[in-house]
């Protein structure tokens, strides 16, 4: 969530200085984003916790989580605030690269000693606090790579800058590939640290490759330390980044909660069989946010010229709704063989079950990748710090409540509970400031589409075919039925994708 944040922010800006290089820059990171990152978790991530066992996987995915909740205090907005002054002024990359560098070394510091006393807090100890330590490394070097990388999209080296935000990944699929499938490494050597050192090795390697692009571009360095300059960014960025930390809060905390409220026997490998789940939800939020990617400097820029909102939010609303709700009843129903496919030869019932639950929670975090870009385009981040509050509220709440009883499958509930909560307040937000009007047919559409979705995919299931190819036609016949009902119209998209170049041509 903090990677949409970012982006939508930084993209926000781009848009009024890129042009033309801005459309051609987001069709190339999209394809590469969708080449590359869903290789990554259903490819090599699958395989790995294949390889290490639910239990190890698992303790890994637990503090992995919890050393991100505190991931934007290696940060607090000096990222997006560094991205937009340096497109404005190119000539200030030497001062500022020099002293951001220098206040991104303290918070490092400071986020150190955050997630080590929270953690010994909360019970974690030896081995616990080692991963912790390597984890929260690989953190502060990502966070370092997309500091870098905002000097070179602020340089308007797109095509570059695209590159490397994949080039991590290609790192570690080729080092993860080598590691398990080469043969020259014992498989039986292969461990969560390996999986860990793999990942510091490619963020280091990307860091020094992206430091290199910008210090070609710096000239003479001005070492100099400038506290005014820091403390000023910080206290603008102070709302933007209470956000970031409570969307992390309530969209990450099921694995920690996992891991920490459930016996130690149990724990670990509790929190492994929700990652199972997890993944192929992650995989599906990774298309919404691509998606949404656009839709903030297209709102943004409607508000600004104060035109019909309507028109736009609806067309968006209704293909991301579409969209959504085939993946995940699809999934619903083909969730054994999705989840049997990817882990063979074990016992995958409550991996099945959780992901029927979390593919809920997939909907509505989609709804919000709409709701909420449209309340942030029109600086509504008060509002969105309150949801944002009562999401986390909710979410310690319903899985204290829950784990105990039944361990991942009630904190797979709990996300469903939350998500769409602060999906419906968001929603009832933006329709009141804006004064939304969906229209009762709109509504009973979706119901007509979701019932017919859901009756097409039951009897796909039942056909006496390999169950791809029934898959294969539920889908088709899952997108025709959202263009018979009208909730994806021909005209309408053809409207949206040339009201996106119109604007970025502005």
């Amino acid at each position: 969530m903090y990677y949409f944040c970012n982006a939508i922010f930084r993209d926000y800006y781009l848009v009024s200085v890129m042009n033309k290089k801005f459309l051609k820059n987001i069709i190339f990171l999209l394809f590469i984003n969708l080449l590359i990152k869903p290789f990554w978790i259903l490819g090599i991530d699958v395989a790995v916790q294949n390889l290490v066992g639910d239990k190890s996987y698992g303790l890994y995915l637990a503090i992995t989580q919890f050393s991100y909740l505190f991931y934007i205090l290696l940060d607090l907005g000096l990222t997006n605030f560094n991205n937009r002054n340096i497109a404005q002024n190119n000539q200030l990359l030497s001062k500022h690269f020099v002293g951001i560098s220098q206040a991104k070394i303290l918070l490092t510091v400071l986020y150190f000693i955050i997630i080590f006393i929270i953690g010994w807090l909360i019970g974690y100890r030896g081995e616990q606090l080692k991963l912790l330590a390597i984890v929260g490394l690989n953190q502060v070097l990502l966070s370092f790579i997309l500091y870098v990388r905002s000097n070179i999209s602020a340089l308007l080296l797109f095509k570059t800058d695209s590159m490397l935000s994949v080039l991590d990944r290609v790192l570690m699929i080729l080092i993860c590939s080598f590691l398990l499938w080469s043969g020259f490494f014992p498989k039986e050597h292969f461990n969560v640290y390996t999986y860990i050192y793999s990942q510091t090795i490619s963020y280091v390697i990307t860091l020094v490759i992206a430091v290199a692009i910008v210090l070609k571009h710096t000239g003479k360095l001005t070492i100099r330390i400038n506290i005014p300059f820091v403390i000023m960014i910080i206290k603008k960025s102070l709302p933007y980044a209470l956000l970031v930390l409570l969307m992390s809060f309530y969209n990450r905390l099921e694995p920690v909660l996992i891991e920490r409220l459930l016996p130690e026997d149990i724990a670990a490998s509790q929190a492994g069989v929700y990652a199972k789940a997890w993944r192929l939800f992650d995989a599906g939020n990774n298309i919404s946010y691509l998606f949404s990617v656009i839709l903030l400097p297209l709102f943004a820029a409607i508000i600004k010229e104060k035109d019909d909102l309507q028109g736009l939010v609806k067309q968006s609303f209704s293909i991301m709704l579409s969209m959504t709700c085939i993946i995940a009843v699809l999934c619903i129903f083909y969730s054994r063989n999705f989840i049997d496919l990817l882990y063979p030869e074990q016992n995958n019932d409550e991996s099945i079950t959780i992901l029927m639950i979390l593919m809920g929670s997939f909907v509505s975090v989609s709804v919000t990748y709409i709701f909420g870009t449209l309340l942030t385009a029109n600086g509504n981040l008060k509002q969105l710090n309150i949801v944002a509050a009562c999401g986390v509220v909710i979410n310690i709440t319903l899985n204290c409540l829950f784990i105990p009883h039944f361990k991942a499958v009630g904190a797979a509930f709990t996300s469903l509970c939350v998500q769409f909560t602060t999906c419906a307040i968001q929603f009832f937000i933006a329709k009141n400031i804006f004064n939304l009007k969906l229209g009762t047919a709109f509504w009973l559409r979706l119901v007509v589409f979701i019932v017919l979705i859901s009756i097409t995919a039951y009897i796909s299931t039942t056909l006496t075919i390999n169950w791809w190819a029934s898959f294969g036609i539920a889908t088709a016949a899952c997108v025709i039925i959202a263009f018979i009902t009208k909730l994806l119209n021909y005209n309408e998209i053809k409207e949206l994708a040339l009201s996106s170049i119109k604007n970025i041509k502005k």
